[in-house]
């Protein structure tokens, strides 16, 4: 069973009920969560995890290489390039930061001067967990492109751990991360928060949802800060609502300290177990 947890909206509290999903559901299954949000990881942070048993990097880009010595500054790459990766001062050369290893120029260049190399471009981690489950998270390095494949290359390797269930914490938006997370996937638990924004990208995602035909159920985070909106959305959601999570200042409190929630005497524990019974009662 894999369950992926997703937002059409940063900062709904996504991570944080990914965690406590992950020790609730390792209580009494083996356990694999997938920290899906490359460009920021931070479930380990939910779980009090700050050190990692085995890290080894990754090449899921590549980036284009002008030999000087060939070019004969004709300027076919510079035309062809449409994210303006290629430069001219005196010379053509490559910014990295902006080129998408596509291949176009290789392509067009008449004295074949242009190479096409694969980078490291992040790193895959793992950290064997006493309580019945193993964590995997992603790195994307800072101005690196392919957060998606990265996502594709973490989910392959978790699934080398013999387990009963997968929780994935999906990154925010609809973009290609979220998109690799989602895919091939049994269950979506959908986060949001009562505010127009929230709901708006609620919508937006389910639309993702929807195209892989994946059953999904709503969360509704923070709903007390707008309970008239919590309400609206509740109504929206129908019988695929699963439950809400009150605002309290201890869930702050508890990641400030890397204590996870589940672990607090925040009253939101009790709200999150509930939703994990309906998520069982909707998949088993």
């Amino acid at each position: 069973m894999k369950i992926v947890v997703a937002s059409g909206k940063g900062g709904v509290g996504k991570s944080m009920l990914a965690s406590s999903l992950v020790l609730l559901f390792s209580k009494e299954k083996r356990v694999v969560a997938c920290d899906c949000d490359v460009d920021a990881p931070n479930l380990g942070l939910w779980l009090g995890i700050t050190d990692w048993d085995k890290s080894e990097k990754v090449s899921t880009s590549f980036k284009a290489e002008i030999n000087q010595d060939k070019c004969t500054k004709c300027g076919k790459c510079k035309d062809i390039c449409r994210f303006f990766a290629i430069e001219k001062d005196d010379n053509f050369k490559v910014n990295n930061f902006l080129c998408e290893g596509c291949g176009a120029c290789q392509l067009v260049c008449p004295v074949n001067a242009i190479k096409i190399n694969p980078v490291k471009n992040g790193e895959l981690r793992e950290k064997e967990i006493e309580n019945n489950f193993k964590l995997f998270s992603g790195q994307l390095y800072p101005g690196e492109s392919g957060s998606g494949k990265v996502v594709e290359e973490l989910r392959e390797k978790a699934e080398s751990f013999n387990y009963d269930v997968m929780v994935l914490d999906s990154a925010a938006g609809i973009g290609c991360p979220v998109i690799a997370s989602i895919r091939g996937c049994d269950y979506v638990v959908l986060v949001t928060e009562p505010t127009p924004s929230g709901f708006s990208d609620l919508k937006r995602i389910l639309r993702i949802v929807n195209q892989f035909n994946i059953s999904y159920g709503v969360v509704v985070n923070k709903w007390d800060i707008n309970p008239s909106l919590s309400e609206e959305i509740e109504k929206w959601s129908e019988n695929n609502f699963l439950g809400k999570i009150s605002y309290d200042k201890k869930v702050i409190k508890s990641i400030v300290n890397l204590k996870p929630v589940l672990f607090s005497d925040s009253k939101v524990v009790d709200e999150i177990k509930q939703i994990y019974e309906m998520i069982i009662t909707h998949k088993y």
